[in-house]
């Protein structure tokens, strides 16, 4: 075997080392999914063999669950339905023979166990786990359009019960050690190191080889379905699933119908039950476009697929950050959990430290939860120093600027900042929406000048979008995306525009939340109907989240920029009218489209007074129209940006619009939804929408041509990469 290694102690404990070669972390792969049912025998067969302690060889982790492409790939290459069943029940089939030998087998889990990786523990008899409150245990395959599909669902049912269960499942949540001892997941937890030496001492001591479900006299924690108290945990249940997912999710329902039936039958029965459904989950379009987008693609983001070949890799090691707010200050944070060392410039002292504060804050939480120790602590907390001195930039990597969206002030300190560096950095600036060409005009090195658009709060959104200047090289973007990947983002690179590719495509969300608002929409049907397509909130909701003086900002630097081109979007009058009249700038000062002063917010009165209200009923029908609509309109500026050059990958445009605004995650993203949709089909609809609601959906001549020539986004790149390989 090329995956696992057994020796056999003097006690006769075989000790099953988990270590796939190549690679750094430990991960299902159709390799190592073919040779578990073979150590499974031997330990089966083997009188020497008293019992088994399955652990990691790597210092990474235990498992980080299974491979998704090779799984995915070897699931959906059968002919039929039996074919595909089958592939996924060889894992399942795989874990029961485990749990079925006739020998006690105890998991050693020395690192991360997730998905997959967590499932194969849970077939084990007795699961130890290292006191390190790095380690997450958890079953998330919910975040890319699927469930447990290696007995997950029927385990750890069984184990902690239906409510917590399904709790855990339907958010994809993950414990720390303690946690999940206390939740009942684990054991024991034991000092990090000494996790094979527990798990052998617990077979020693007499460590039983029966799992609970399979003793006669199991019941299952709070009952089942027929029980008075379980009986709740599915009413209840399947009302809270579908306030969580709106019905956009197959893999939600099918999660619960796994558990809803399999608890009610052996194991055997239903570990072939949680299959059916895994298999039925994993052919949506749903599941085959989060998986796509949300690991495959994602995945290759993130270990540099976009950058230019041929340039040295940088390791930068000082950074600046100009403006100490709080975009400023989340940068210093996350440059500082990778040990950069973080100039913080502001224009006087008291906001320059306002900012290490607030990095200090971050810290705080990490060090409350254990995630640091103290002396970890203050070495990071160090790593930020705050100053107005200019004079600190000396022997900078990189500059990013991060102050107000004003040119002037933009370019006043990057003349001051790159008077300060060396041949070679990069200056980056963090505009949201300011053409990175124009701004580089205040630059003496507009080869070094790019965008680095980070999204707020910092610490939590992953991803960051760089921005090509029409000057910029390309050792400028290799050392930008060198960066990224060390405060470890996702980066995407677009060329330069108004608004670039995210805010310009998330604004069209927020702007047809507007239009809907002037053509008399109730304010909480258009929130609901947002949050019904998928999105993280409803478009008046994010205009709020977003601030509305931003937006006026915005759309004043637009005008004055365009000119007599520049046209203002619907709705725009009732925004400015709540920003410079009424000073509801949106949930920073407590007041937008929704008053914040008492919990849970509420709509504002007196919206009603600039925006009366015509539709305030909705019938089914209605309600999906206007979520397509939603949808259509974001994908619409997506497929212009295309054909404009802002963006030419579609793994970056699509992952780029889940992890930057939040769209639709269940869709893939903008170019899965018209790939799948097909490319005529959507031409056709969104011309509807132009007819009834205006030139804003009117799709551009590139959809025309690709529906013409019945070609795909995704196809089209398939073959543009094969040829380049």
């Amino acid at each position: 075997m090329e995956n696992f290694k057994i020796d056999v102690d003097a006690d006769g404990i075989a000790l099953i080392t988990f270590d796939v070669p190549g690679r750094s972390m430990n991960t299902l792969t159709s390799s190592v999914m073919k040779e578990i049912p073979e150590w499974v025998e031997r330990i089966r067969t083997d009188d020497a063999i008293k019992g088994a302690v399955l652990t990691s060889g790597k210092a990474s982790g235990f498992c980080a669950g299974a491979d998704l492409g090779d799984m995915a790939g070897g699931m959906l290459a059968g002919g039929s339905l039996q074919e595909a069943y089958d592939a996924g029940w060889k894992l399942n089939g795989a874990l029961r023979a485990l749990e079925t030998c006739g020998k006690p087998v105890a998991a050693a889990i020395n690192g991360l166990a997730l998905g997959g990786g967590l499932e194969l523990t849970l077939a084990c008899h007795y699961r130890v786990v290292g006191d390190d409150s790095k380690i997450q245990l958890g079953l998330p395959e919910i975040k890319v359009g699927l469930f447990p599909g290696g007995g997950g669902t029927q385990r750890l049912t069984r184990l902690i019960g239906v409510q917590a269960a399904m709790t855990a499942m339907s958010a994809g949540s993950s414990w720390r050690p303690n946690d999940a001892k206390g939740a009942g997941v684990v054991h024991e937890v034991v000092a990090k190191g000494s996790e094979v030496e527990a798990a052998k001492a617990w077979i020693k001591g007499g460590g039983k080889a029966v799992q609970p479900w399979d003793d006669k006299s199991f019941k299952l924690p709070g009952g089942g379905p027929y029980h008075p108290a379980g009986i709740q945990n599915f009413l209840v249940g399947n009302a809270m699933l579908r306030k969580q997912s709106f019905g956009n999710y197959p893999a939600v329902v099918n999660l619960m119908k796994a558990v809803y039936e399999g608890v009610q039958v052996p194991m055997d029965a239903a570990l072939r039950i949680e299959t059916r459904y895994f298999i039925k989950t994993l052919m949506t379009p749903q599941a085959q476009g989060m998986i796509r987008s949300l690991f495959l693609s994602k995945q290759e983001l993130d270990k540099g697929a976009v950058r230019p070949a041929g340039v040295e890799k940088s390791d930068p090691k000082k950074v600046t950050v100009l403006g100490a707010g709080m975009m400023g200050a989340g940068i210093a944070y996350v440059n500082a959990l990778v040990g950069i060392e973080t100039i913080l410039i502001d224009r006087d002292q008291e906001s320059a430290d306002k900012g290490k504060a607030h990095v200090e804050g971050l810290l705080k939480k990490r060090l409350s939860r254990g995630q640091l120790t103290q002396d970890k602590y203050d070495a990071l907390l160090a790593l930020v120093v705050p100053t107005t001195d200019y004079d600190h930039i000396k022997g900078s990597d990189l500059v990013i600027e991060a102050v107000f969206e004003n040119r002037e002030i933009k370019a006043d300190v990057t003349r001051r900042a790159e008077a300060q560096l060396a041949p070679g950095a990069v200056f980056g600036s963090n505009t949201s929406t300011l053409p990175i060409t124009g701004l580089a005009e205040a630059s003496v090195r507009p080869e070094d000048f790019i965008g680095i658009h980070f999204f707020s709060p910092v610490d939590k959104m992953m991803l960051v979008e760089i921005i090509m200047g029409e000057k910029t090289g390309q050792a400028a973007l290799a050392k930008s995306l060198d960066y990224v990947m060390k405060i470890k983002k996702t980066p995407i690179v677009v060329e330069d525009g108004r608004g670039f590719y995210t805010s310009r495509c998330f604004g069209t969300y927020v702007a047809e939340g507007l239009a809907m608002l002037e053509e008399g929409y109730a304010p909480a049907l258009i929130d609901n109907i947002g949050r019904m397509t998928g999105m993280p909130r409803g478009p008046l909701e994010m205009h709020d989240d977003v601030a509305l003086d931003l937006s006026v900002k915005i759309a004043k630097q637009t005008a004055e920029d365009l000119g007599d081109a520049y046209v203002p979007l619907p709705g725009w009058k009732i925004v400015k009218t709540m920003v410079e009249d009424l000073g509801r700038y949106g949930r920073k000062n407590g007041k937008g489209f929704y008053d914040y002063d008492a919990k849970p917010k509420t709509l504002w009165q007196g919206l009603s007074d600039l925006a009366p209200v015509t539709i305030n009923d909705s019938t089914p029908e209605m309600v999906e129209d206007q979520k397509r609509r939603l949808l259509f309109r974001q994908a619409v500026e997506v497929a212009r940006c295309w054909e404009e050059g802002v963006i030419d990958d579609p793994r970056e445009a699509d992952v780029g619009a889940i992890l930057a605004w939040g769209f639709a995650p269940w869709t893939g993203g903008p170019i899965t939804l018209i790939d799948q949709m097909g490319v005529a089909a959507f031409v056709e609809q969104a011309d509807k929408y132009a007819a009834q609601y205006g030139d804003r959906f009117t799709p551009p001549q590139l959809l025309r041509d690709m529906a013409a020539k019945g070609e795909t986004f995704y196809g089209n790149f398939a073959g543009k990469q094969k040829a380049a390989a």
